[in-house]
């Protein structure tokens, strides 16, 4: 199943901050994040061995001369496992820490060299005026983030598959790591092969056998509009317990999978578990209280997790709108990105990423009882700091949306690539990024 296009998905925060208790919205507005969080790892263990699509053919060594196998570039091709250097780092968190202005480093890709950027973060084929924005670079405190080594990733992921799973930020995301890896091998467009929807992308590096996809399912369940279709307009009714199908009935072939959710969650939503009203949020219902607590529990089984399959949780990326919002003439036209003390994590965006935290939490914990892996992609804090790197006004918006001020997605090449930079470097690390309930209570302090 498809559902309709639509990028208009901020809605009105203000509206969404003031309907209800803070409890009841974070109970109910992340329970699809729990849902999933512990659903996801589960159905990849449907497939036990690697799946790759039935209608391409897997990556196959040239024949020399002589009849022997060979490698790309010619060379003779010999079975030595690659190594991946593994990181041991206990106690660098790379996820707090401060943008630096680096004026000597280059992007590691342009609007001219990678194809593949959607014309709605294509900023500088739109006319964006500065480059200062692409001159900074993420430095976690006390330690080094390493830079994206291309070649390294694809080494680790070779013979593999990654998903990303949620809105179009998480396609914003899947864009960034196929531009940086397009410089190690140029990836193929396999989407008409599944589906004419944009929404629902597919890419093949045939040299390493890799495959990317993103899903799109903003609210990652089903989700229904008040006649029962599919239109995601007005208010709309989310079924905590039945995840949506555009994704579920495909993941099993997915051997890492991110999700993320978001913005979309600002819209009147209506809450259901097996058929059940259970609440609401940004709308009022006579009989609904806004008191009532919601856990998620897992529904899924109890097996071991299939071999290299890793669920990734991306935090909330914050959206910034000045002098307005997204539909009442917001917009973005900053430079440089904020100090660390010039803006804060506050209001409905810090109870939306602390609720998203805490969920992780008790689904890692479930997780690790049954052998299975999820981490941690908190991108909140840097890109709260950033509010130079959107597209504002120079994308190419669909019609729906011309006019409008892009303050939510990312442009490519920007600071977005520091997700995969942050995703080479948790994928390297042995065990993850530890988040402990003390760094929570540092966040909230």
């Amino acid at each position: 199943m498809k559902v309709a296009l639509s990028e208009e998905h901020h809605g009105d925060k203000k509206a969404a901050q003031q309907s209800g208790a803070v409890n009841f919205r974070r109970a109910l507005i992340f329970s699809p994040t729990a849902i999933l969080l512990t659903a996801i790892p589960l159905w990849l263990l449907f497939v036990s061995s690697p799946v790759q699509p039935q209608d391409y053919p897997p990556a196959q060594p040239i024949e020399d001369i002589n009849g022997g196998p060979k490698g790309v570039d010619g060379v003779a091709a010999v079975a030595v496992p690659v190594l991946v250097p593994v990181v041991r780092e206990k106690k660098c968190d790379v996820f707090k820490g401060k943008w630096v202005y680096r004026p000597d480093v280059s992007t590691y890709y342009t609007n001219e060299t990678c194809y593949a950027i959607s014309d709605q973060q294509n900023c500088m084929k739109f006319g964006r005026p500065d480059t200062e924005f692409l001159k900074w670079r993420w430095e976690p405190d006390g330690c080094k983030l390493p830079p994206f080594d291309a070649a390294k990733f694809m080494e680790m992921v070779r013979g593999k598959s990654i998903a990303f799973v949620g809105d179009s930020l998480g396609r914003n995301h899947m864009q960034s790591l196929l531009c940086l890896l397009s410089s190690v091998d140029q990836p193929e467009d396999i989407s008409l092969r599944y589906t004419t929807d944009y929404n629902f992308k597919r890419w093949y590096f045939p040299n390493h056998n890799l495959t990317l996809a993103t899903f799109w399912a903003p609210f990652l369940v089903r989700t229904t509009d008040s006649r029962g279709g599919q239109t995601l307009n007005g208010v709309l009714s989310l079924h905590l317990d039945e995840p949506h199908p555009a994704w579920s009935s495909e993941i099993g072939a997915f051997h890492h999978v991110i999700i993320s959710a978001g913005q979309w969650f600002f819209r009147p939503l209506v809450y259901y578990q097996n058929g059940r009203l259970l609440g609401c949020s940004a709308v009022e219902i006579p009989g609904i209280s806004n008191g009532i607590t919601y856990h998620v529990e897992s529904h899924y089984g109890n097996k071991k997790n299939r071999e290299g399959g890793i669920t990734f949780l991306r935090t909330f990326s914050p959206a910034h709108f000045e002098h307005g919002d997204w539909t009442d003439g917001g917009s973005c036209t900053r430079t440089g990105p904020f100090a660390t003390d010039e803006k804060k994590l506050e209001g409905y965006d810090l109870e939306f990423y602390l609720a998203q935290v805490e969920e992780f939490l008790e689904a890692e914990r479930r997780a690790r009882v049954e052998g299975l892996k999820i981490r941690l992609l908190d991108t909140t804090r840097a890109m709260l700091l950033r509010p130079d790197g959107h597209p504002n006004r120079q994308c190419n918006w669909p019609k729906s949306n011309v006019g409008r001020a892009d303050c939510v997605h990312w442009c490519l090449p920007g600071p977005i690539d520091t997700w995969n930079e942050l995703l080479f470097y948790v994928m390297k690390s042995e065990k993850g990024v530890k988040f402990t309930q003390r760094k929570l209570q540092n966040v909230r302090s």
